[in-house]
């Protein structure tokens, strides 16, 4: 029987402050009074939709059957902001399919694909809980429809998406040392022998450096290095933890 796989993860980069109104800048950091309070927050900002863009998005697909593995090469969808809507530019590095595009451009692409293929099977790394909310909430402020519902099911039942950090976590993640604390795709792939992705000198914390550099290339190979640990992983514990 044939399986079909799609495996994503989005990097993302708080918005330029300047595009908040005085309202909004004052209920972000209210109730912050130092410096350092206010660096730290801002340093969030990249973690919400309303707060932050997407820079990036990596996908590899695969297929499997009888225990044979075809992957198809990977591609990203990297953002830069000066594109307009309908300029692309395409181009192959590495063995990776990268497109360089502006964030609305990207999201569309996104949504088409999964369109197209509306049960393939989805593989994350928390995407439950960041990716498919991120990329949801962001679609809705771009104005764009998702073709699938991401965040179908419930937080202990959903179809047709094998989210790691759930399984690792048995659903339960805890931010204390115990059986069930949740680690990062860092640590999870060096505790199963996994090459880490950030075994190049880049990871999350540097994303918005980089893309404030302009190393867009750099961005995209490290959001597929990301992918590609999380399909490793998925290999590895698909028979061990009873994954459906």
């Amino acid at each position: 029987m044939k399986e079909e796989y799609l495996v994503f993860d989005i990097e993302t980069t708080p918005l330029d402050w300047e595009t908040f109104s005085d309202s909004q800048k004052e209920y972000l950091l209210r109730n912050l009074t130092t410096e350092e309070e206010i660096e730290k927050r801002k340093t969030e900002f990249g973690l919400s939709p309303f707060t932050a863009q997407i820079i990036c998005i990596g996908l590899i697909f695969i297929e499997m059957e009888n225990d044979q593995e075809i992957t198809f090469k990977p591609v990203a969808y990297v953002v830069d902001n000066s594109f307009e809507d309908n300029s692309e530019k395409v181009e192959t590095v590495d063995g990776i399919e990268i497109h360089t595009t502006n964030e609305r451009r990207a999201i569309e692409t996104f949504w088409r694909i999964l369109g197209k293929y509306p049960d393939i099977h989805l593989i994350t790394f928390n995407g439950r809980n960041f990716d498919c909310p991120f990329i949801t909430l962001r679609s809705a402020l771009l104005g764009l429809k998702p073709s699938r519902n991401l965040m179908e099911g419930t937080k202990f039942n959903y179809k047709l998406h094998t989210d790691l950090l759930d399984e690792l976590t048995f659903y339960q993640p805890t931010n204390f040392f115990s059986a069930t604390k949740r680690f990062n795709l860092d640590f999870y792939t060096r505790a199963f022998g996994i090459e880490s992705p950030k075994s190049y000198g880049i990871d999350g914390s540097n994303v918005t450096e980089y893309f404030k550099e302009g190393k867009l290339i750099d961005i995209a190979l490290y959001c597929i290095r990301d992918v590609n640990s999380t399909w490793q992983l998925f290999k590895k514990l698909k028979n061990l933890l009873f994954f459906q």
